[in-house]
């Protein structure tokens, strides 16, 4: 498959990169030539010089017998063009990154019907949402849910007086609709055996249905274990996002931002929340406004290294949790490392939407887990598949993969190795992301 991405730059260089790890067969088209230079001399793609809007760009053979466009230009006019051009050149599918509320939220018709786009991403808004969903579950580094909620993944931190810590898998006593399914333990994955155990540090992701991870999630140790208030760092389109989004769920909201005109905007769409002209690295004006209170403190500025700052000046205020947005996923390990509770980079939350639309066939979500270096699936089994009719125990898949759930006839449960396959199964798949492009083939039907 040949995909087109328009524009290279933070958005569209990490999702070049992840499809060309992903072996895709991908095309740079940037109109800058010291970005394409440098995608040229990072990736393994093909990187053109050219404008994305030009009919001279879609007469290029490498370009007009695409099977996907993303256009992820800095415009989102351009990005909107661009799909439209895209598809009267007989390219199937095309993905824009609108950022404008007033095409993405108010005007999704247009953008589908008119424009010809079949999926658009807001990286910020994507980012808010996830936020939200995470402070939602006080006591998780990461949540999702698969199969329209019938399925839950839980992420954890082990601490050092948890009752898990040195027991053996086999030995646990973990509810029966709840499955150990990975543990990150330095940056390592693991897909746990009946021998293993985890240690304080861990990271570790529980999977199982709905109800039964809920009450499972609360014998979690939890300091925190009533959000009242937020104190958000940045005001930018993620921040504006993300404080109404909690508001509207009765939690205190306070944001500092520089920029007076952000200030305004945010001020203007909260009905209870502080929004408060300032400088988040000031000292005197965050003990002001009580960020030792704050049960959260949510960096959110444009500038990865003055969120890093931010987390750590609030942690050693008092606050009791942090969450950092970042823009390059290269840090995210840093800042785990260095105290940061929660880091979330905006590309791979965006990039994960792009993977489930490209891959399509029978794959419904993909999530990237742990800076992409794992992926949580949720697949729709084909009829005629290699795993049709077949007995879990006798699936020929790897070890850095585990099928963790299946839902059959709308009842979500975790299968053993007796448990046979059937089409139409909706499954749950955690798999080492190098994996995955050969594994999840095996699953889809022969038509």
């Amino acid at each position: 498959m040949r995909i087109i991405i328009a524009g290279a730059g933070k958005l569209g260089f990490s999702i070049a990169q992840l499809l060309a790890e992903d072996q895709f067969d991908v095309v740079v088209v940037e109109v800058d030539p010291k970005r394409k230079e440098v995608v040229q001399n990072s990736l393994d793609v093909l990187a053109i010089e050219g404008n994305s809007c030009s009919p001279t760009t879609f007469a290029d053979p490498d370009v007009c017998d695409a099977d996907v466009l993303i256009a992820c230009t800095d415009s989102d006019e351009v990005n909107m063009v661009t799909c439209l051009m895209a598809k009267n050149h007989g390219i199937k599918h095309t993905v824009a990154r609108i950022r404008n509320v007033e095409y993405a939220v108010h005007a999704p018709e247009m953008l589908n019907k008119d424009m010809k786009i079949d999926l658009v991403i807001n990286p910020e808004r994507i980012t808010a949402v996830e936020i939200d969903h995470i402070l939602m579950t006080p006591s998780a580094l990461n949540v999702d849910e698969f199969a329209e909620g019938k399925v839950r993944m839980f992420e954890a931190k082990v601490k050092e007086d948890s009752p898990l810590i040195n027991i053996p898998l086999k030995d646990l006593n973990i509810p029966k609709n709840i499955l150990m399914a990975m543990v990150f333990r330095r940056h390592r994955m693991i897909i746990p055996r009946g021998n293993d155990y985890v240690i304080p540090g861990d990271n570790v992701y529980f999977v199982g249905k709905h109800d039964a991870i809920r009450d499972f999630e609360k014998s979690f140790s939890n300091t925190y274990e009533k959000l009242e208030r937020v104190l958000i760092i940045g005001a930018g389109r993620t921040g504006r996002f993300l404080a109404p989004m909690l508001e509207n769920q009765g939690i205190q909201v306070k944001v500092i931002e520089k920029n007076k005109e952000r200030c305004q905007l945010l001020a203007s769409n909260l009905k209870r929340g502080l929004v408060l002209c300032g400088d988040g690295t000031d000292i005197d004006l965050l003990m002001e406004e009580g960020v030792s209170e704050a049960d959260v403190v949510i960096c959110l500025t444009e500038d990865d290294k003055l969120n890093l700052l931010l987390a750590q000046l609030a942690k050693h205020l008092g606050a009791r949790k942090t969450i950092v947005r970042v823009a390059r996923k290269e840090y995210i390990e840093l800042m785990e490392k260095v105290g940061v509770d929660i880091v979330l980079s905006s590309r791979l939350l965006s990039a994960g939407e792009v993977l489930r639309f490209i891959r399509k066939g029978g794959i419904v979500s993909v999530s990237l887990l742990e800076g992409a270096q794992a992926e949580a699936l949720e697949i729709i089994v084909g009829k005629g598949s290699e795993v049709d009719g077949v007995a879990v125990r006798d699936l020929q898949l790897p070890r850095e993969c585990l099928l963790c759930a299946i839902v059959r006839d709308n009842e979500a449960y975790i299968p053993n190795g007796d448990t046979v396959l059937l089409a139409n199964d909706r499954i749950i798949l955690f798999i080492k992301s190098e994996f995955s492009k050969n594994t999840v083939p095996m699953f889809e039907g022969r038509g």
